[in-house]
């Protein structure tokens, strides 16, 4: 599963900035208004019938929002990295396009850099009908390379009619509507272990010296205070880009998304140095470095909320999708509660992403099937699944399966156009979406040495040139 980062703030723009300074300081207001709102609400969610991250939801009684063409004898194929419980929930929304339609959908299982896979799959001349992208650069090399195919009418019809301005234009190249962003994540969230934090007298934090203080208290009272999933690179690369975007502020995030500042600039440094302080002890870490590195997102999870009051962590840095990997027995809100990722500079972050559908065999069917997936009717029914967020506005926000997911769904539609997509997901994917290689092992590298701050920028800086060509 690849996870990908926005952020409620500024309109995030994949050409140039062209906001005044006035326009940056208003946004920058805003940017706090809702980081706060965000971090009112979650500290809210609390009640005893919030439900638990395994929801199965009921799925049964669907909403008919949109018309879709019978296509009785086509059959389609989709594409994504998704798997165990996503990948399921997913393929409940295809089986109901098949029950409206008639046609006959298979979900192909991808491999991560998916634009890879996808590559292989078009010179083997087998593409799937429609694959999933986690990055706006993925759409738009597939798009470049002349395997994306551009949305129909009744695609875009139902995109106008559900999406906010910035979300369809994050699926835009060249002015062309290429992407439907089907899913979206908040992952500026920690996740933790609620007893173990009664047992410690453990606050939630809201800063970063809170965060530290926070991680020591859990340590002092016996269980190790972070859980981290390093054998996937994504997932550190989100604990950068939450801490460069809350210490350095949107501008300089935008200019280091676009490469127009170089990775040995101070403020990447400065990002280093605070990142450092929590993976350089490494008592802190669940299995210290080298457990860390061999450690998946799904079991940085899971490993938090097992073990009774002696969990192998108490918390973890994660998405609203982190969900789907806590176990049943715990309750959302209850056992298994969330604060927003602590404020480093003066604003807290609120980075988020997404994956968008795009078509890459034209057809009346892959239309169709995009159409149905920038419906409220598809969304609706992974929302009451649980571990997923839509950035389709007419989800009814009474879908989400619990209290926490609801006011962090209601967060992400609030915002409208006001956020920023994931640094990473931005970077052409040889340097911020391919295993082993780039930013992704550049951080697994740090993780290990995060004494190296130095060296760790000009690696990054390096990479970053040969990826960007500048």
């Amino acid at each position: 599963m690849r996870m990908t980062s926005s952020t409620i703030r500024t309109r995030w723009s994949p050409k140039r900035d062209t906001a005044t300074p006035q326009h940056r300081r208003a946004a920058r207001t805003a940017a706090a208004v809702a980081a706060g709102a965000l971090a009112l609400s979650l500290s809210a969610c609390g009640s005893s019938d919030e439900g638990s991250g395994g929801s199965t939801g009921d799925t049964d009684e669907t909403t008919n929002n949109v018309t879709l063409p019978k296509l009785d004898g086509t059959s389609l194929e989709v594409a994504a990295v998704w798997s165990g419980t996503e990948q399921a929930n997913f393929k409940k929304v295809l089986q109901e396009f098949e029950k409206r339609t008639g046609a006959k959908v298979t979900f192909v299982p991808a491999q991560d850099p998916i634009i890879n896979f996808i590559g292989s799959k078009v010179a083997g001349g087998q593409p799937p009908d429609i694959a999933m992208l986690p990055q706006p650069g993925a759409i738009k090399q597939a798009v470049d390379k002349g395997w994306a195919k551009e949305l129909g009418s009744e695609a875009a019809k139902e995109l106008g009619e559900n999406y906010s301005q910035g979300w369809q234009d994050i699926g835009k190249v060249g002015g062309k509507q290429y992407g439907v962003y089907y899913k979206a994540a908040n992952k500026s969230l920690i996740w933790y272990n609620n007893q173990v934090f009664e047992n410690a007298g453990a606050s939630e934090p809201e800063t970063w010296p809170d965060l530290l203080n926070t991680a020591q208290t859990v340590f002092d009272s016996g269980v190790t205070p972070f859980s981290v999933g390093g054998a996937e690179g994504w997932t550190l690369t989100d604990w950068f880009e939450n801490v460069y975007l809350s210490q350095a502020g949107p501008e300089k995030y935008d200019q280091l998304a676009k490469h127009e500042i170089k990775w040995t600039d101070p403020s990447v440094k400065d990002a280093l140095t605070k990142l450092a302080q929590v993976w350089g002890k490494p008592d802190w870490i669940a299995g210290g470095a080298n457990g860390a590195l061999q450690t998946d997102f799904p079991a940085s999870v899971t490993q938090v909320f097992t073990g009774g009051d002696q969990p192998k962590a108490a918390m973890v840095a994660a998405g609203d999708f982190a969900q789907v990997n806590i176990p049943s027995s715990m309750k959302i809100g209850t056992d298994a509660k969330v604060f927003p990722f602590p404020a480093v500079g003066d604003n807290g972050p609120v980075v988020s992403g997404g994956d968008a559908a795009v078509i890459l065999e034209d057809s009346k069917g892959s239309q169709a099937l995009a159409t149905w997936l920038a419906s409220p009717d598809a969304a609706s029914i992974q929302a009451k699944l649980g571990g997923y967020l839509s950035p389709n506005k007419n989800v009814p926000n009474s879908d989400y399966p619990n209290a926490v997911q609801q006011k962090i769904a209601k967060a992400l539609i609030d915002a409208g156009d006001d956020f920023r997509f994931d640094m990473s997901d931005q970077a052409p994917q040889a340097f911020g979406g391919t295993p082993g290689k780039g930013e992704w092992k550049i951080l697994q590298d740090f993780l290990k040495n995060p004494k190296d701050i130095a060296g760790t920028q000009a690696k990054l800086e390096a990479e970053a040139a040969a990826a960007y060509g500048n």
